[in-house]
């Protein structure tokens, strides 16, 4: 039996759980498009597009040259070594190039890694292409040793003229915990 002083309530009720189920749809459907679309027209936090790279026949563009700069961080609590070679080169597009991250494994244990990569300007993701790079897996390292991990990539001769400088930025990430399986059995 439905009294009238709990009529009010009710009404507060049902238009507080209206205005959750809103809020949740605007965080899920609006908030990562925006997000997107805000990075793209900023300019950061350059993803990679997930596509394979196809090979296609193309020459060395000698005329051009483009800057590459490497950044290496770690996530909080990540506690190996870890940094770029070389952290500045100049490259033709269209050509080959290789570099190598430094990793060390400070501590007794053994554990893994992820790296995840991120492009700046945002515009030149889709002109990056990595061939092979220590990113595509997850890097187990024994305790207190260290690796080279390779990365090698080419800028596309159709990268806008006006970008002359792309930097490239690795997180490394703990995925130990995630990785139990693996790192038990080695």
């Amino acid at each position: 039996m439905l009294r009238i002083s709990d009529k009010p309530n009710l009404n507060t009720a049902a238009n507080l759980v209206v205005v959750a189920v809103l809020m949740f749809a605007f965080v899920f459907v609006v908030m990562v498009p925006l997000y997107n679309v805000l990075c793209d027209a900023l300019g950061i936090n350059g993803k990679p597009s997930g596509q394979s790279y196809t090979a296609v026949e193309a020459k060395v563009d000698e005329s051009r040259t483009v800057t590459i700069q490497f950044i290496a961080s770690n996530n909080e609590g990540m506690p190996w070594e870890f940094a770029p070679s070389t952290t500045m080169m100049k490259v033709h597009p269209g050509a080959v190039n290789g570099t190598v991250f430094q990793a060390r494994n400070p501590m007794p244990n053994p554990m893994v890694a992820q790296a995840i990569p991120s492009i700046s300007p945002a515009r030149a993701a889709p002109y990056f292409h990595k061939t092979e790079c220590f990113c595509f897996n997850q890097q187990p390292l024994d305790g207190e040793t260290a690796a080279e991990l390779p990365l090698q990539f080419i800028v596309d001769q159709d990268l806008p003229r006006d970008i002359g400088t792309i930097t490239l930025s690795y997180t490394i990430f703990d995925v130990t915990d995630m990785a139990g399986a693996a790192v038990a059995t080695r």
